[in-house]
């Protein structure tokens, strides 16, 4: 009987001794926070494996940047050789040119002082170079001046009063209210019947319009941003920003182009007349001439076609005739230099000036 009951009992703690032992061989606990840690431990690998490749990959991006880096700086070092070699063949160049200028200056200068002596005056100013010469010829006299401008900004066309519309202003008066150096008086005009003047054809003052017209007959003379004269055509407003005119004003005719004499239209032929005219020369020099007429026993005045004639032997390249007759007149440090035909100065509507 207790035989029996030991096993019933034996039956009955089967499950719960079952369960100990196997609770003893492996601990469910321990193997949960195993599992839990297993988990990460091989991300973590992952993660560290990743970040290696991730490494490996920025060195190569750094050592590829680093011989990109020695290649520019490369290059930059050769660029920069080749520009300081650049730069010392421009300074090589502008040396020459200056050289090559001031030998031209100085052949000019011995031409010049070969047919007409010595100046009779020189300024030396800051922003321009002025030598003026006494012309003398069979039946004429008159005045020369050969300018070059240290800046362009020192040649100004005037209008009288600063006005389009004036009763006019002699060359003189605008001499002395500018403090120009020298002046001369400069593009053609009408007067209406209550005396007030106003310009022919295109008037540029300071690079604005001032007047336009499409007046085939008559000529431009212009100066651009750089101090050239500018002898070209003008038909258009367009043009004249184009081309960078600051200042310019009409007359005709023209009388040189490129070294070479131009028709003189038939109504100006062979006429005798105080006259004046200007120029420039291969360099870019200018030259104003002013030359009195209608005096008899000083001067009759030059024929356009003798004008021409004597340009040529100045070696001018291109030239032009300004407003002349009782007009013409030429000023140089504070001074009415030639003799007017009218036996004064005549106001006129603009005026060609020269700072010092």
């Amino acid at each position: 009987m207790l035989g029996k009951v030991n096993k019933f009992f034996a039956f009955l703690l089967a499950p719960a001794l079952g369960f100990l032992v196997a609770f003893s061989w492996a601990n469910p606990v321990d193997k949960l926070q195993m599992e839990a840690l297993k988990l990460p431990v091989e991300q973590s690998n992952e993660q560290a494996t990743a970040l290696r490749e991730k490494l490996d990959q920025t060195k190569d991006q750094v050592s590829h940047a680093e011989e990109l880096i020695d290649d520019i700086r490369d290059r930059t070092e050769k660029e920069q050789k080749d520009l300081e070699k650049q730069n010392e063949h421009i300074d090589n160049l502008l040396a020459a040119s200056k050289s090559q200028t001031q030998k031209s200056a100085d052949v000019l200068d011995t031409i010049l002082s070969n047919m007409l002596g010595n100046p009779i005056g020189q300024s030396f100013g800051k922003n321009s170079t002025v030598k003026v010469y006494s012309l003398e010829e069979a039946g004429y006299r008159g005045y020369m001046a050969k300018v070059r401008l240290n800046n362009p900004q020192a040649l100004k066309m005037v209008l009288a009063n600063n006005s389009v519309k004036s009763k006019g202003e002699t060359t003189s008066h605008a001499g002395k209210r500018t403090g120009a150096i020298l002046a001369v008086n400069a593009g053609g005009f009408m007067a209406d019947k209550s005396g007030y003047l106003t310009p022919l054809g295109i008037t540029v003052v300071n690079g604005k319009i001032r007047t336009f017209s499409n007046n085939s007959n008559l000529s431009f003379v212009g100066f651009n941003n750089k101090g050239h004269l500018v002898g070209t055509k003008i038909t258009t407003q367009q043009q004249i920003s184009q081309q960078g005119i600051l200042q310019g004003a009409s007359f005709l005719p023209r009388l040189l182009q490129d070294g070479k004499r131009l028709a003189i239209p038939r109504d100006w032929a062979n006429a005798r007349q105080p006259r004046t005219l200007i120029g420039h020369f291969d360099n870019g020099d200018l030259l104003v001439i002013v030359i009195d007429g209608r005096r008899e026993g000083w001067s009759n005045g030059v024929t356009l076609e003798e004008a021409q004639r004597k340009l040529q032997e100045f070696h001018v390249v291109d030239a032009y005739n300004l407003d002349g007759g009782g007009s013409s007149a030429f000023y140089y440090k504070g001074k009415l230099m030639n003799k007017p035909s009218g036996g004064k100065e005549r106001a006129v509507v603009s005026n060609l000036v020269i700072m010092p």
